[in-house]
């Protein structure tokens, strides 16, 4: 085996879930250790997305979740017309595919925006070992409540909210999820276009463009490329019409 794959095939042996720093934000959530080594036993680590690469593709079988370790990726549904709807942005230690398992096929393509590594953990290997851990399958049905809830807040964000509150909900969500990672809740920077940005929310891209303009003379923003600033954080929470905080 070459000197270059040998290196690859040991980085990938490396990360356990008893050494990765998202163990406590992902499925082992408060497992013992013997537990999570009974766990970190079915999870396949794979090589590395390169951006534009796809993790599954819409409508193959469902066989796996995957926990996103670093990167960051995008679903597209398509619909009969052709056209695809984005409809979902994943961060680390986030899951990719629970709302495969009803109609056990993915409803979404699911492409890297930039260089990431994924877990794969194979459902019916998940599913067999959540029967012997208690902890374990409450936090699988965490992460699914979490998905209803994200939808709903989706659909809430679309179907009633201004361009200005569904932009405004969007940079303070992300605000939310880099802070609970341990990343700054005001710096950070957008793996996604801003023509992703605009497909998410239901924007045209120059609204998406006119809107950013216009919170940075607000000086509620600073933007550069894809580098944010989050200048007001408290001001912008306001704007999203939904009785939100920084801590939320």
């Amino acid at each position: 085996m070459p000197s270059n794959a040998l290196a690859q095939r040991g980085r990938l042996t490396e990360t356990r879930c008893q050494t990765c720093s998202l163990s406590s934000l992902c499925l082992p959530l408060a497992l013992e250790v013997e537990d999570m080594e009974r766990f970190d036993a079915i999870i396949r680590r794979r090589a590395p997305l390169k951006k534009g690469e796809t993790l599954v593709r819409q409508e193959t079988p469902f066989s796996s979740v995957f926990a996103v370790r670093s990167g960051s990726l995008k679903q597209l549904s398509s619909a009969g017309s052709g056209d695809e709807q984005l409809t979902n942005f994943y961060l680390p230690s986030e899951l990719v595919g629970l709302d495969g398992i009803d109609e056990e096929y993915y409803p979404g393509t699911v492409v890297a925006l930039e260089t990431t590594t994924v877990c794969e953990i194979p459902f019916d290997r998940l599913d067999s070992l959540s029967e012997h851990l208690p902890e374990l399958r409450a936090q699988i049905y965490r992460s699914l409540s979490k998905e209803l809830r994200d939808d709903r807040r989706m659909l809430r964000l679309l179907s009633r909210k201004t361009a200005d509150e569904r932009l405004a909900s969007f940079l303070v969500n992300l605000s939310s999820r880099f802070r609970r990672r341990g990343y700054s809740a005001y710096s950070f920077r957008l793996s996604m276009s801003r023509a992703d940005i605009g497909n998410y929310l239901g924007l045209a891209v120059e609204t998406v463009s006119r809107i950013l303009g216009r919170f940075q003379q607000q000086n509620l923003v600073a933007v550069s490329g894809r580098e944010v600033n989050i200048l007001d954080l408290d001001t912008l929470c306001e704007l999203t019409n939904d009785g939100c905080s920084i801590n939320d």
